[in-house]
């Protein structure tokens, strides 16, 4: 079957099942894959087995850091650290600016805390300054979701940045930098389409239908902000300190490379020393040469040379093995702190370091029996399976669209030469995910889904002009657009704010869609200022 047809089918089913027939996301997921899986080339005994396969490989390469994300958000709730961080914004800024604490501590907590769980933290706050205030109370609820969503949907530890990262293996450090990088004026800009729609939607606070409002904790209670934001900032340092680390570690191989290559006369300056240097990295020339041929033809495919009689001569003078040999040989402390920040910075050590601080926060600051603490990160696990089960599922579904050949389709269609082609790819892959969160109401899953098509598809950065991060950027901030009555964020939004559906769509649904494309806006720019390519 046509590769593109059995993409429309998989679509088609994915969004049938959920939208339709209302079928849980992971099993709309995991039935599609099997359906692409079965329509897709290969052996009959094979094709359910494959399935099985890419679920695991995608569950083990992300299970972890969900999970511990999940024991993280509920220990930062059930200390008070979450709510000690949105009470010093508050101080800091003073009631006049409360709007910027408040789209402040949603934009931080968001990062490891779900969405719909920091709305419910902060909800009382927005509350408590209406009551002082009598005003403004529909901006103080948008610039919450303002700045929990931007952060939910860009910033790994989410479930949703998380995968899109690892679908396009892209260095989750840089994930999260171009993510925060991103995220921050488009929460700035944000700030003005909430008060914007303050304006047009001016929503006075109503009472809750015979609930009482949460009784929040002294501040005596709380523990100190320090101590509050570590279990945030601890894996983001370590994660983004290997990120530095690998940078200076390949300058390094880089320079030595250089050194030796001019020493050996192959180059002719330092310049050209290290430029070749960095195509033959680039090519990994090294660990593939085993002799003259083999390191005279690769360098012909991977464009270094353009001439096979040059190839060859430059081949018998350059033994890569022993050049490499030679590199790596001797000191190289920027290599040996990569290799300590490859451990420490490792997503699975890094938020398991602040899991187990933000555990011991909880029991200390709540003085909480042991018992009581295995029960409470018992529970937290229970809600991260659901999201690990849904994001492994749609790892499956992307590597089944891969097994239908889907790459070599669209890769025939595309031509590698402009500027329009990276905008068309990008506007593409934002129309998609639109699309898709506008079909079944979740983010989450319109993210993973975008994402593993994309993933499948075999674009690359030479394709679509910049690097990868972009497009993954992309498909996060289009996850914004179209959320309606199907997505739980509204009725998240409209219950706890006390917001009709009216009031919900006109003012939650319109200010996300706007925060989306101003999100897109910066990516796009910024991938013609900073391709990194």
């Amino acid at each position: 079957m046509n590769p593109l047809l059995i993409l429309c089918v998989g679509i088609i089913a994915v969004i049938g099942l959920i939208v339709v027939l209302r079928v849980n996301a992971f099993m709309a997921l995991i039935s599609a894959a099997i359906l692409v899986s079965l329509l897709a080339p290969g052996e009959l005994s094979e094709k359910i087995t494959r399935v099985a396969e890419a679920f695991g490989s995608v569950a083990g390469s992300i299970g972890i850091v969900i999970a511990l994300a999940a024991v993280i958000g509920t220990c930062l709730m059930e200390s008070g650290a979450a709510d000690r961080i949105v009470r010093s914004f508050l101080r800091v800024l003073g009631e006049k600016r409360a709007s910027w604490a408040l789209m402040g501590s949603g934009f931080i907590l968001s990062v490891p805390v779900f969405f719909d769980t920091v709305f419910y933290l902060l909800v009382p706050l927005a509350r408590s300054l209406y009551r002082r205030t009598q005003k403004n109370y529909m901006l103080y609820i948008m610039v919450i979701c303002a700045g929990a969503a931007l952060t939910h949907t860009l910033v790994p530890p989410t479930p949703g940045p998380l995968f899109i990262a690892t679908a396009f293996n892209i260095d989750l450090g840089l994930m999260i930098l171009m993510g925060l990088i991103v995220a921050l004026p488009a929460a700035i800009a944000g700030l003005f389409v909430c008060k914007l729609v303050n304006r047009r939607v001016p929503v006075p606070m109503r009472s809750y239908a015979g609930e009482s409002e949460s009784k929040s904790l002294s501040d005596e209670e709380l523990p100190s902000l320090w101590l509050s934001l570590t279990p945030i900032l601890l894996p983001v340092l370590l994660i983004s300190a290997h990120t530095v680390a690998n940078v200076f570690a390949d300058s390094e191989t880089v320079n030595r490379l250089s050194s030796n290559l001019v020493n050996e006369r192959i180059a002719m300056d330092a310049d050209e020393g290290r430029e070749l240097a960095q195509d033959l990295i680039n090519a990994d020339a090294g660990a593939h040469a085993e002799n003259v041929e083999q390191l005279a033809q690769r360098l012909l495919q991977s464009g270094i040379m353009a001439d096979a009689g040059e190839a060859s001569r430059l081949a018998r003078n350059l033994t890569a093995a022993e050049i490499f040999s030679r590199t790596l040989d001797g000191p190289r402390p920027a290599q040996r702190m990569a290799d300590v920040t490859a451990v420490l910075g490792s997503p699975n050590l890094a938020l398991l370091l602040s899991a187990v601080v933000a555990m011991v926060l909880l029991a200390w600051k709540r003085r909480m029996p042991l018992k009581i603490l295995s029960q409470t990160v018992e529970k937290s696990l229970m809600s991260g399976g659901v999201i690990i089960l849904i994001t492994a599922g749609g790892g499956a579904f992307g590597a089944m669209l891969q097994q239908a050949g889907l790459r070599d389709a669209i890769v025939s269609s595309f031509k590698q030469d402009s500027t329009s082609v990276s905008l068309a790819i990008l506007l593409a892959a934002f129309g998609v995910t639109a699309m898709l969160k506008f079909s079944q109401g979740s983010s989450t899953v319109a993210m993973i889904t975008a994402s593993a098509m994309f993933a499948a598809m075999g674009i690359n950065s030479d394709m679509l002009g910049c690097h990868l991060v972009y497009l993954a950027l992309t498909i996060g901030t289009a996850s914004l657009v179209g959320s309606w009555m199907n997505d739980s964020g509204f009725w998240i939004v409209s219950r706890m704010g006390v917001l009709t559906e009216t009031e919900t769509l006109k003012s939650w649904t319109i200010m996300l869609a706007a925060i989306g494309v101003i999100g897109f806006g910066f990516t796009f720019l910024l991938s013609l200022l900073f391709p990194m390519v």
